[in-house]
C-alpha cells in the first residue's frame, strides 16, 4: 500500500493506493510556511486511519526541480520556498515509518499517464498541465527525462512565447507561464479558469483573453513537439474539464504551425486528470521500495 502526498498550486492532494488503484483520497488547502507540512501529516494520518492501513512506500509530488541524486527540491520558482532543499524524505520516514520517492509533480503526473493512465505503453510522449502554472514533462523511448541535474522536460512552462512580455518570476523574459496561466489570470482579472472555457464568451475582453490563451499554449506544444518528437500529447489540469473547448484548438494549431514533416503526434486528454500524478507517485513509490527491500536483504 503506498501513501502519495502531491504538494499543489492550491491544494495539498492525498490518496492511498493499492496496486496503482486508488483506494481512498483527500485533499487540503494550501497555507503557507512550515503549516504545509504540518497539514499534510494530519490530513495524511487521517487518511491512513480510515483505510486502517500502515505504508509500505510512500510517494510525495513537488511542483520544482527535483534534484536526482538527492531527492530534494532546488528550486520552486517561488512556490514552496521552505521545502527547498528540504529533506522530505526523512520527514516522511519521521512521520510515516518509510522514506518517499519525491519527484516533479509533472514528471509523476507523466509517469502515471504512461502506466496505468491515457497513454498506458506509448513510449514517446510529451505531458502538459495546465493549471496555477504550466507544467510539463517528457517521455523518449520509454524513458522519463531527467538530465544531469533534473530540469529536463519539465520548464517548457518557462520557453519564451513573447520576446516584449512580461518578466516571468523565474528571471525569463515571456516565459508561457508568465503570459497564460491561472495566477496571471487571477492578477489581471477576476475571472478563472473554469469561467473563462466552460462558459461562452459574453464580451470581447474575454473572448481576447481566451484566444491569447489558447494561442500561447498552442505556441508551447507546437515547441515541445520540435524538440521531443512525440507520439502523443497529454493534456492535463483543471481546465481540461472544458475538454475539447481546450483540446480542439490546440490540436488544430500543433497541425497548422509544426514543421512540416514531423508527425503530428495523438492528443489526449485523462479521463480522470486529477489522479495523474496519484498513479505516477504510486509506481514511483513502490518502485523505491522494492530497490530498498533489494538492499537490505
Amino acid at each position: 500500500m503506498e501513501l502519495c502526498i502531491d504538494f499543489g498550486g492550491t491544494e495539498i492532494k492525498l490518496a492511498v493506493t493499492v496496486d496503482h488503484r486508488v483506494v481512498a483520497s483527500r485533499a487540503a488547502a494550501v497555507r503557507s510556511g512550515a503549516e504545509d507540512l504540518t497539514t499534510a501529516a494530519t490530513e495524511a494520518r487521517a487518511l491512513l486511519a480510515r483505510t486502517g492501513a500502515r505504508p509500505d512506500a510512500v510517494g510525495i509530488a513537488v511542483p520544482g526541480v527535483v534534484d536526482p541524486a538527492t531527492g530534494r527540491m532546488v528550486h520552486a520558482n517561488a512556490k514552496y520556498d521552505h521545502l527547498r532543499d528540504f529533506d522530505l524524505s526523512a520527514w516522511s520516514r519521521h512521520e510515516f515509518g518509510v522514506g518517499a520517492a519525491v519527484e516533479n509533480d509533472a514528471r509523476a503526473a507523466l509517469i502515471g499517464e504512461t502506466t496505468t493512465g491515457s497513454a498506458a505503453a506509448d513510449r514517446d510522449v510529451v505531458l502538459v498541465t495546465l493549471g496555477t502554472g504550466i507544467g510539463t514533462a517528457a517521455m523518449i523511448d520509454g524513458i522519463a527525462l531527467r538530465g544531469q541535474s533534473g530540469h529536463a522536460g519539465i520548464l517548457g512552462g518557462h520557453v519564451t512565447v513573447d520576446l516584449n512580455g512580461p518578466v516571468c518570476p523565474c528571471g525569463n523574459i515571456g516565459c508561457a507561464e508568465a503570459c497564460a496561466s491561472a495566477w496571471v489570470l487571477r492578477e489581471s482579472t477576476d475571472l478563472s479558469m473554469r469561467d473563462l472555457f466552460t462558459t461562452a464568451p459574453d464580451d470581447i475582453d474575454r473572448d481576447r483573453i481566451r484566444n491569447r490563451f489558447l494561442h500561447v499554449w498552442g505556441a508551447t506544444v507546437v515547441t515541445l513537439v520540435h524538440v521531443y518528437d512525440p507520439a502523443v500529447v497529454v493534456l492535463s489540469g483543471g481546465v481540461l474539464r472544458a475538454g475539447d473547448a481546450v483540446r480542439e484548438p490546440l490540436e488544430a494549431y500543433v497541425r497548422s504551425h509544426a514543421w512540416p514533416s514531423i508527425r503530428t503526434p495523438r492528443f489526449v486528454v485523462p479521463s480522470e486528470p486529477e489522479l495523474s500524478v496519484v498513479r505516477g507517485l504510486s509506481v514511483l513509490a513502490r518502485s523505491r521500495g522494492n530497490r530498498h527491500t533489494q538492499e537490505e536483504q
